[in-house]
């Protein structure tokens, strides 16, 4: 993983290649394999068939279908372990605000050396848990506010 390198939002011609590949590649995906065979064609003509795991065929087309949206799209290990500034971007937080959730037990982290290291995995729990509980709330607040006739 390098996470100094900022995931670019795609260009017009390349949401318009990401939409069109994301849906051919679609319709080839077997998911009772265990893996995939695709066919490499280079420059010259000169063509491979490659087999790829299943998981990662599926992985290129979310991929392609993020880039057809728009998005810019960064990938991430699962048990990669995060910076401190890196964890607040993610969660889009100030990094002394992290390193309070840190202190007070919110997200484990472990310090190598002086430095706090975070997993990626604990970010996203994290992140999950608070969007589930913003989600109760605002729901409350609705059906608060329907019952008051706020004309919500």
């Amino acid at each position: 993983m390098n996470a100094n390198v900022k995931p670019e939002l795609p260009t017009e011609s390349e949401v318009t290649l990401a939409k069109e590949s994301s849906r051919q590649l679609s319709l080839y995906l077997k998911t009772k394999e265990e893996a995939q065979a695709i066919r490499v064609i280079n420059q010259k003509g000169e063509h491979e068939a490659v087999k790829i795991p299943t998981a990662a065929f599926r992985l290129l087309i979310n991929i392609l279908s993020e880039m057809a949206q728009g998005n810019a799209v960064s990938l991430i290990p699962v048990h990669a372990e995060l910076t401190t500034q890196e964890a607040a971007d993610i969660l889009n937080v100030s990094r002394p605000y992290l390193i309070k959730l840190l202190d007070e037990g919110t997200i484990p982290y472990h310090k190598v050396g002086k430095h706090r290291r975070v997993r990626h995995q604990d970010v996203v729990d994290y992140k999950t848990r608070i969007d589930q509980e913003r989600r109760k709330t605002l729901e409350e607040l609705a059906a608060q506010a329907q019952e008051l006739n706020m004309g919500y």
